[in-house]
C-alpha cells in the first residue's frame, strides 16, 4: 500500500522533468527547527532551541505552491519537535501541484500514532536515520535508548503494511563494516535502506572520514556487495550508480560539479533560503542564490543523499522519481 497513487507519480515526473531542464529545483529541502533531542557526532545541531523564528503551516503551503516542487523534503533538526508538524504537512500537501512529501527524523518520539498522522496527512516517506545496527546507535546520536526504541518501534510500523519507511544511513569509518549488517536490519525489520557520504563540512571532524587505503578496500568490497545484493532484494533504495559514486566521493576526496542552490537547496525555519546546510548563507529567493553562490561554487566536499539525487543525469532520475520513494507507481 501506498498513500501516493500512479497519476500523482506521472504528475512528480512531469514537474519534475520541467523543473531539472528550465534549473528549477528537482528537491528543497525544508528545515521546520533547528532544535534537536539527538547530539549526533557527525552533526553541528544538537539540543533545543529557546527562541527560533518559524514558519507557519500556511506559509510551506504557500512556499511548496510557488516553487511548484515536485519533491519537498521536511527535516531539522528534528522536525518531529514541532507540534504542528502534521499541520505542516498537510498544508504542504494541499499545494497545487502533490509533491511527494519525504519526513526525516532520528525516531526518537516516533510512535504508531504519529506515525498513522503523518501518513494520513501525506508523507510519502519516513526516513529514519541509523547509524549502526546495534546499541552503538546510542552513543553516535547521544541518545540512551535510541536504538531499543527503533528496534521495538520500526518493525511495528512496518507491520501496518504502508510501505514507505525508509532507514538512511550515513557511511562513517566508524560504520565501514557495518554496512552490510545495516541492511540486515532493514530487512529484519520489513523496510528499505539508503547510504550517503560522512562529510566534514559541518564539523570539520576528519576522523570519520574514509581516506587509508585499507579503509577504502573494505568500503569497494561493501559497495561490490551491496549492489549484488540489491538485485536479489528491494530494500536497498540507493541506485548502484549512486553506491559508486559514494565510493568514488571517498576515493577522490570530492565531488565537483555541485548544483546546490538550482536543482536542490534548503529552507530555513524562517524561509531564508540557503544553497545546502553546509553552506548558510541567506537569500531571500533562488535568483538572487544561484547569482551569489551558485554560479560560482566550486564546493565538492560532500555527497549527501539529496545532491546525489539531484546530480544524477535526467534520464536516471525519470527511471526512479522520486530517488527517496520506491513506491512512486505502486498501487493502493
Amino acid at each position: 500500500m501506498s498513500n501516493f497513487s500512479p497519476w500523482q507519480g506521472i504528475k512528480v515526473a512531469t514537474k519534475g522533468c520541467h523543473n531539472y531542464i528550465t534549473g528549477k529545483p528537482v528537491v528543497v529541502s525544508f528545515e521546520v527547527t533547528l532544535s534537536c533531542n539527538c547530539n549526533c557526532r557527525h552533526c553541528d545541531l544538537g539540543g533545543l532551541r529557546k527562541e527560533e523564528s518559524l514558519l507557519q503551516p500556511d506559509d510551506y503551503r504557500k512556499l511548496v505552491q510557488s516553487l511548484n516542487l515536485p519533491v519537498a523534503q521536511i527535516s531539522g533538526g528534528e522536525p518531529l519537535l514541532r507540534r504542528d508538524i502534521v499541520d505542516i504537512v498537510r498544508a504542504m500537501k494541499q499545494a497545487d501541484g502533490l509533491p511527494y512529501i519525504i519526513l526525516v527524523t532520528n525516531g526518537v518520539l516516533l510512535n504508531k500514532n504519529v506515525y498513522q498522522d503523518l501518513h494520513e496527512a501525506g508523507v510519502n516517506q519516513l526516513s529514519v536515520s541509523l547509524d549502526f545496527p546495534d546499541k552503538r546507535h546510542d552513543q553516535f546520536r547521544r541518545h540512551r535508548g535510541l536504538f531499543k526504541h527503533l528496534d521495538e518501534t520500526v518493525p511495528e510500523l512496518a507491520q501496518l503494511g504502508y510501505h514507505d519507511i525508509t532507514l538512511n544511513s550515513a557511511i562513517t569509518r566508524d560504520n565501514l563494516k557495518d554496512i552490510l549488517p545495516l541492511a540486515q536490519k532493514a530487512m529484519d525489520w520489513g523496510v528499505s535502506i539508503s547510504y550517503s557520504a560522512y562529510s566534514k563540512l559541518r564539523t570539520g571532524d576528519e576522523s570519520y572520514c574514509i581516506d587509508s587505503k585499507e579503509d577504502l578496500e573494505v568500503l569497494r568490497e561493501n559497495i561490490s556487495a551491496l549492489i549484488e545484493l540489491k538485485k536479489r532484494t528491494p530494500c536497498i533504495t540507493s541506485s548502484p550508480d549512486e553506491l559508486r559514486q559514494t565510493l568514488s566521493f571517498f576515493e577522490q576526496g570530492y565531488m565537483p560539479n555541485c548544483k546546490a542552490g538550482i536543482r536542490f537547496f534548503v529552507v530555513t525555519p524562517d524561509g531564508s533560503f540557503i544553497p545546502c546546510s553546509h553552506h548558510r548563507i541567506k537569500y531571500s529567493c533562488q535568483k538572487d542564490m544561484v547569482a551569489g553562490f551558485s554560479r560560482s561554487n566550486r564546493c565538492g566536499g560532500c555527497c549527501v543523499a539529496i545532491r546525489s539525487y539531484s546530480d544524477q543525469p535526467l534520464w536516471t532520475q525519470l527511471k526512479d522519481i522520486p530517488r527517496y520513494g520506491k513506491l512512486l507507481f505502486s498501487r493502493r
